[in-house]
């Protein structure tokens, strides 16, 4: 139960924090329609990071498997990050339509990178505090 609890919090909190960073950057960058990609990727990334930390904390040793996920899906998603913003640039050449796209990768990365740290903080936490009280024998 206290893992179903734990994801579920790290869920709402970091989904809420990804949701906040999407939304500054859309007021910052006078953002329009074209935003709602963002957030529906914002809340992809929240639901998808929530599952894979889910199966993480059933593993025999949680904390450091949390620890490997966290490492592992910061380094996926910096990659894939990376091979879009290649994307952008190979395919179009142009100047003016690569600085119209900068917020939009901005809008992708950057709530995606603060969900995943976030929740990897939070999961991180209440697994290690969960495995002190197992070993002084308070319960968890």
């Amino acid at each position: 139960m206290r893992t179903f609890f734990t994801s579920l919090f790290a869920f709402i909190l970091s989904g809420l924090a990804g949701g906040l960073v999407a939304q500054w950057l859309a007021i910052a960058t006078g953002a329009e329609e074209e935003y709602i990609l963002v957030f529906m990727f914002s809340v992809l990334v929240t639901c998808i990071v929530t599952f894979i930390f889910f199966v993480a904390q059933f593993m025999t040793d949680p904390v450091a498997a949390v620890a490997m996920t966290g490492k592992w899906l910061l380094i996926v998603f910096a990659v894939l990050l990376a091979l879009l913003v290649a994307l952008i640039l190979y395919a179009d050449s142009s100047a003016a339509v690569v600085k119209n796209d900068i917020p939009m990768v901005a809008g992708l990365g950057l709530p995606g990178l603060v969900t995943i740290i976030l929740h990897w903080l939070f999961v991180r936490w209440r697994v290690r505090r969960g495995l002190i009280k197992a070993q002084v024998g308070v319960g968890a």
